[in-house]
């Protein structure tokens, strides 16, 4: 059984383990090389040093001599980013002086390719930082590996928190497969404020909307995003949104009834609807926001309801039950 990772954190930060290690080396004068395995930091940090005498041993470094070095270090830091900027000044200097009219005035251009998580987290936390009234989002599929949805809505929900304590509204659509996710229960229920929630049977690819101002879409690519702030097309895509909310099945705070029509369940009756189109398993998957052996499983009832002994007579079979006619 292999031990959780040492998390990593700063000097200033020092973690329980380091601490309690440190202390005790400082009462007894030294403690086990074993022993640091659980705190790689007081090595990193210059808190604790071989015995000159003893390599199987760890001696403490006196407190006020690591504070020093600590700070030493912290001083030359500041300093190389002082000389950094003196640089970038000298070098922008002769450049601002022949600045014409043929530059863009707009500090802020109006697409943006944003490359990884960190990238992409950073451009959003700072959109809805400026926000003051609403956000809108499609949200298709989870998304992230299971591992890593717990550490992504602590930020998300601190993010989006704060823009519903400052009078602000969230708007969410998903697929109807995701409207009893117990992830995204969860999050809509340690909200507070103007927040809901609805679901549709297909939903375009993830969007984010910051105010109408700003929008973010995904590129080509995995972990890379757009950033939009063209008025037209963020105002376009807004208006999309607005309409598909309006065809929407209220999820959260009230949740709307799914009827079911002659035993045929809304999800099964959506992909009765593709399947009369010709579409593949894969594509009804994707299209639905399900898994490919998910929507196999519901094939599968649906053929069973209707008596189904084929794929052909399976589309034959829903045109004659009228079941598409009835969810229209």
């Amino acid at each position: 059984m292999t031990s959780a990772p040492h998390p990593e954190h700063g000097a200033e930060e020092l973690c329980r383990a380091g601490t309690r290690l440190y202390e005790q080396a400082l009462r007894e004068g030294h403690v086990p090389v074993e022993a640091a395995r659980a705190a790689p930091c007081l090595m990193d940090f210059g808190l604790l040093q071989f015995a000159v005498d003893d390599l199987h041993r760890l001696e403490p470094v006196a407190p006020a001599v690591a504070l020093h070095r600590l700070l030493r270090t912290s001083g030359e830091r500041i300093a190389q980013e002082r000389r950094r900027e003196e640089r970038l000044a000298a070098m922008f200097e002769p450049l601002i002086a022949i600045e014409g009219h043929h530059t863009v005035a707009d500090a802020t251009p109006t697409l943006r390719l944003l490359s990884g998580k960190g990238q992409i987290n950073q451009a959003l936390t700072e959109a809805l930082a400026d926000a003051s009234r609403e956000m809108l989002t499609i949200q298709p599929r989870p998304g992230l590996p299971r591992e890593q949805v717990a550490a992504a809505h602590v930020l998300a929900i601190r993010r989006d928190q704060a823009l519903l304590d400052r009078g602000g509204r969230i708007r969410t659509l998903y697929p109807q497969t995701l409207r009893h996710s117990p992830t995204i229960v969860a999050y809509h229920e340690r909200l507070s404020g103007d927040i809901e929630a609805r679901a549709l049977d297909e939903i375009t690819d993830r969007l984010i909307i910051v105010d109408r101002d700003a929008a973010f879409i995904p590129a080509d690519g995995d972990g890379v995003a757009l950033e939009i702030r063209h008025p037209a097309i963020v105002g376009h895509m807004a208006t999309t949104f607005d309409r598909l909310w309006r065809l929407a099945t209220p999820v959260f705070p009230e949740a709307a009834p799914q009827p079911s029509h002659n035993g045929i369940s809304p999800r099964q009756h959506a992909i009765a609807a593709l399947l009369v189109e010709g579409h593949t398993d894969a594509v009804i998957a994707d299209r639905l926001g399900m898994n490919i052996r998910t929507a196999r499983v519901h094939i599968a009832k649906l053929a069973a309801t209707l008596g189904s002994q084929s794929r052909a007579q399976l589309g034959y079979l829903i045109g004659r039950s009228g079941i598409l006619d009835q969810g229209r």
